[in-house]
């Protein structure tokens, strides 16, 4: 039986925010219970904590009152501020306000072009490809960065990088051939570097559907 005062997050194996919040939690090595969701058949707990429906949502019984955080954002914070061993938080103000910046964008006006790109049906569009040129100048960007340096965080693998690696992963698969068509050597290592470490391999393993 789980330990019930453990933090426990509710997941779902391919969403993007969740990866990004497994990875946080992972790397922090705090232990939690995994509580993986069936998106259509959600469970009664998870709505009653957040009713939004959406993952992940990590529940903090221990919390005063249990506490609930329903954005990947602020689990990836909450884990590695309270383990951080992998130093992933910027040393500096000036290095977070630098990786909050870029997530703020990746969250925003990139997803929205990848959304629109990797399910056009849902906007009433018949092709993606537009969005898809949209979001591009933002990875040529992302390109220039990672030439002169390894990471979006800078010389090592950081809250940047694990923040928003499961979306260029994302709007990368939707159409394979073409991404590896376009001129960015270093985004595509960058991307590759992340697809075979240890991490991603263990946050992508996957877990029966929680019976609760």
């Amino acid at each position: 039986m789980p330990d019930p005062s453990l933090p426990v997050l509710y997941s779902f194996r391919r969403c993007p925010y969740a990866m990004r919040a497994r990875l946080a939690l992972h790397t922090s090595g705090l232990a939690h219970e995994h509580r993986e969701v069936v998106l259509k058949n959600k469970p009664a707990h998870m709505l009653a904590l957040s009713p939004k429906g959406s993952v992940p949502v990590l529940w903090l019984p221990n919390a005063s009152g249990g506490q609930v955080l329903e954005q990947s954002l602020d689990i990836m914070l909450w884990a590695l501020r309270q383990h951080d061993p992998m130093g992933w938080l910027a040393p500096s103000e000036a290095g977070m306000a630098e990786s909050l910046a870029l997530i703020a964008y990746n969250d925003g006006p990139f997803k929205h072009h990848l959304d629109r790109y990797k399910y056009p049906n849902r906007s009433g569009l018949d092709s993606g490809s537009a969005d898809r040129d949209l979001a591009a100048p933002w990875l040529h960007s992302r390109e220039a960065q990672l030439q002169v340096r390894p990471f979006l965080a800078g010389g090592q693998f950081g809250l940047a990088d694990a923040a928003i690696a499961p979306f260029v992963r994302q709007y990368a698969h939707t159409d394979p051939g073409w991404f590896a068509s376009q001129p960015w050597p270093a985004l595509t290592r960058w991307l590759a570097t992340f697809e075979a470490s240890p991490a991603f391999a263990t946050i992508m393993q996957k877990h029966a559907p929680w019976q609760g």
